[in-house]
């Protein structure tokens, strides 16, 4: 027989349970997942339907795939329709590089950088045997897909990656690097510049380029400089000025590094570095210290023959 404390102390822990204040547990724990959240709200679920063209094939339904992204106007006979403003498949800086590194024809060339291909179709006009093109973009990459469909482009092979990992691993040479637009998106350029001298003895670079006075005078570049690093590769000795992208990286034209920040060096720092990696000729062109996106210039490179 239960004893009346006994009693009394099973009565009480029935009542608490009854009451709620010690539930038995579940097992295992039920709980619904949570669901998929976005900056602007629960995540809307997508129509793979909305990927479907709906219109006639034609030149400018495979250009809208990117519109608002174009930076390129088209050549003839495609001029006329909606893409980018910049003339980049008549670039006459292109055009000057071909002539100072004595033709392109029947050369195999690589191209860094390739953006939309303007310039990869002006090396095929040239007469380029082979143009290997490479573009770390993705979206950039895809572009030139398109680019490469609407023109017929014949000799170029547009390649998605990373053009310095594609330098380091490969045993390729080529008659001749074109690397416009790209030296100064890069965290390491002097690395480049080594790796295009080991790959060709003819190069064509255009490039921004680092000026103290220049960039400061600059309400809208002195910003995005905030610190310089001296540094060493290779054994060569310079200063590295770290440039940021800020607010570009928002823009859906960009067309920069992979990362938040690149470095630049000065002229002629950068200069003597193409010169220390073998590089025994060199001439300028379209030097432009004013240029809104900061000092440029143009310049082929070339190594004499041993």
């Amino acid at each position: 027989m239960l004893s009346m404390n006994e009693l009394k102390r099973r009565l009480r822990g029935s009542v608490r349970m009854l009451a709620g204040a010690e539930p038995s547990p579940q097992w295992p724990p039920v709980s619904a997942p949570p669901a998929p959240v976005t900056a602007n709200g629960p995540e809307a679920k997508s129509n793979i339907l909305d990927a479907y063209i709906t219109t006639a094939p034609s030149p400018q339904v495979a250009l809208d795939l990117f519109k608002g992204e174009w930076s390129s106007q088209l050549p003839a006979p495609f001029e006329h329709l909606q893409a980018g403003p910049v003339g980049l498949f008549t670039d006459v800086r292109i055009t000057w590089a071909i002539e100072r590194l004595g033709g392109v024809a029947g050369q195999r060339v690589l191209e860094l950088g390739p953006l939309e291909g303007g310039h990869s179709y002006i090396l095929e006009q040239a007469g380029a045997a082979e143009i290997v093109a490479i573009e770390a973009n993705s979206r950039a990459f895809l572009k030139c897909l398109i680019v490469r469909e609407l023109l017929g482009l014949a000799h170029v092979q547009f390649l998605c990656g990373d053009f310095v990992e594609y330098l380091r691993t490969t045993p390729d040479r080529f008659d001749a690097i074109v690397a416009s637009g790209v030296l100064y998106h890069m965290r390491n350029p002097a690395e480049l510049i080594e790796l295009v001298a080991q790959h060709s003895d003819r190069v064509f670079f255009w490039t921004h380029y680092y000026d103290k006075a220049l960039i400061n005078a600059s309400p809208v570049l002195a910003p995005k400089f905030p610190a310089s690093t001296p540094t060493e590769h290779a054994g060569f000795k310079h200063t590295l000025y770290r440039q940021e992208y800020q607010l570009s990286l928002d823009c859906s034209r960009f067309c920069g590094g992979g990362a938040v920040h690149s470095a630049w060096m000065a002229r002629e720092e950068l200069l003597d570095c193409v010169r220390y990696f073998g590089f025994d000729q060199i001439e300028i062109g379209f030097e432009a210290p004013t240029h809104p996106n900061g000092p440029c210039f143009a310049f082929v490179a070339t190594r004499s023959a041993h």
